[in-house]
């Protein structure tokens, strides 16, 4: 190792074992040092404990402790050395990336400029001839630059001043005059110039890029923690949820077994009276059977008839045919099982309304789009209303009205995210509400379904619900709903429907390809004479849109 500085010497650091600069170094009670490995496997190949240095023996092995005074300046060393290396490494860096003149013969000299016609760098010393003789005056000079040959025309060894923009190569001016002639000439310069504009655009392009990319990957961060946020409160929902349910479970079970256990004491009880009332008959029984087998074999026709009026009381009766144990179990499972479906049926309960809120959330301002309105529809002022008139209005026809279906889209339309709307349906007996594609076919007669760009459900002949998948689902809501939310999920392919009073699912589609603008969709359906002429009223989520567009 070379001396890392004037007051640090590398033979003060060596172990004398390994020859290089301690690591842990400790100290024999005989005042040497050594790295603390190399002593202790040395002393482990002897029989007696010596000093490699001094060849003291000690009578047992010496407790050695790291010395930290040592061990401190020897990390000093190891570091100046390292520093000096670097320094070392870099200056000699610094050194071959500079030009040196060509002409200094004996210590090179760094070089000011260099040229083009001479194809040579000089120091000051001798660029002086470059600035005094008047032919030299006029040579090309330039900073200097290493490898000047790469800078000359090899075929007219002409110094390349020119670019040729139809080629796209830097030429000299004799290239101009023969294999470039008539091409797009310009100058190195101005060349430079447009190219570094062109850069300077490209590097403002990709600086755009960039931000642009941080800014998504900081959006993807914050996504990920929400999401992860989300998952942690689902998670600990549905533990909670299923621990709720196993309770349920486990006090319905164990309240069916103490059931079932306290009808099965009650029999054994009623069955043991029995038992005991029976006994005590066959006991009675048996007496007046010993009485009478007495009698019957007595001669003493006196002793006979004496005897005889006691046998005229009368004998256990009862008619023991009829008696039976009461130890009816019908239904007792059954009833467990009622009373823990109302159980589970609360609890879910809570977990929509729950969902409901949540969905809430994503409420956005919804309006119809009257452009797409069919002819026959009324939409109140505010584009919130909509009904079916009997009157086809005069309209012009264009390609995103409805022309045969009594629809009409939403104003607004979404391509990402969730969003949530709620419709009155109260008084109507038709009704068809959900979300569409933005490239539906809006002419003709149109089937509702998902093939077709519908994701909706609807009402007809006022009690009559179903999904329109392919083939219709029908749906069976607990009671009739008044008011319907629609929420949307484009990434997760969902697109789910509330009773909002009632706070119930009333269907989802799941598993939806979504890869155009989504648009709310409602029809208010045939007037039907009067009967279905209440509009549909798009109303506000807790009185108020939470994110309005």
């Amino acid at each position: 190792m070379a001396a890392a500085s004037n007051f640090l010497s590398e033979d003060q650091f060596l172990c004398s074992i390994c020859l290089d600069v301690f690591t842990h170094p400790v100290t024999t009670p005989c005042g040497h040092n050594f790295c603390k490995n190399c002593i202790t496997e040395h002393w482990n190949t002897k029989v007696q404990s010596q000093c490699p240095m001094c060849n003291k023996c000690f009578d047992r092995r010496p407790e050695l402790h790291v010395n930290t005074f040592i061990s401190e300046m020897a990390a000093q060393f190891r570091q100046s050395c390292v520093k000096d290396t670097t320094s070392c490494s870099e200056q000699k860096q610094a050194k071959s990336a500079e030009v040196l003149c060509d002409v200094c013969t004996e210590t090179k000299l760094k070089a000011v400029k260099s040229c083009l016609v001479c194809l040579a760098s000089y120091c000051e010393t001798h660029l002086e001839p470059h600035q005094r003789i008047p032919g030299l005056k006029k040579h090309k000079l330039i900073d200097p630059v290493k490898n000047l040959e790469d800078r000359m025309c090899k075929k007219h060894d002409r110094p390349l001043e020119l670019f040729c923009k139809t080629d796209h190569t830097c030429v000299c001016r004799f290239c101009t005059e023969t294999s470039h002639k008539r091409h797009h000439i310009v100058s190195l310069k101005d060349e430079y110039e447009g190219k570094k504009a062109t850069l300077g655009e490209t590097e403002a392009e990709i600086q755009k890029m960039i931000r642009e990319r941080q800014v998504k990957i900081w959006d993807l961060k914050h996504s990920m923690e929400l999401s992860k946020e989300e998952a942690d409160r689902e998670l600990a929902d549905g533990v909670q949820v299923f621990a709720n349910m196993m309770d349920s479970v486990e006090e319905c079970l164990a309240k069916l077994i103490e059931m079932i256990e306290e009808k099965q004491k009650k029999t054994e009880k009623q069955a043991e009276g029995f038992i005991k009332e029976l006994e005590e008959d066959i006991s009675e029984l048996m007496k007046r059977n010993d009485e009478l087998q007495h009698l019957l074999h007595a001669e003493d026709h006196l002793q006979f008839l004496q005897s005889f009026p006691s046998l005229n009381s009368a004998p256990p009766s009862k008619d023991w045919t009829e008696v039976r144990l009461h130890s009816s179990y019908e239904g007792t499972v059954r009833r467990a099982v009622a009373q823990l479906e109302e159980t589970h049926s609360k609890e879910m309960k809570r977990l929509l309304e729950a969902e409901l809120k949540m969905v809430q959330q994503y409420a956005v301002n919804v309006t119809v789009n009257q452009e797409t309105a069919h002819p026959k529809l009324i939409i109140s002022h505010n584009g919130k209303e909509v009904s079916h008139g009997e009157v086809k209005q005069n309209l012009q026809d264009n390609p995103g009205r409805f022309s045969s279906c009594c629809g009409v889209l939403g104003k607004q339309g979404f391509t990402s995210g969730r969003f949530y709307y709620e419709v009155r349906v109260k008084g109507k007996t038709d009704w068809t509400l959900g979300v569409a594609r933005e490239s539906i076919n809006r002419k003709g007669e149109i089937k509702v379904c998902p093939r077709n760009g519908y994701w909706t459900v609807w009402l007809r002949k006022g009690n009559v619900y179903h999904a329109n998948t392919s083939p219709p689902v029908l749906l069976s809501p607990k009671l009739q709903p008044q008011k319907v939310g629609v929420f949307v999920d484009y990434k997760e392919g969902l697109v789910s429907f509330y009773d909002v009073d009632a706070a119930d699912l009333i269907y989802s589609f799941t598993g939806c390809k979504f890869k155009e603008k989504l648009f709310p969709y409602f029809s208010p359906c045939s007037n039907d004479g009067g009967k279905n002429s209440t509009p549909l009223i798009i109303s506000p989520v807790g009185n108020t849109y939470l994110n309005n567009d």
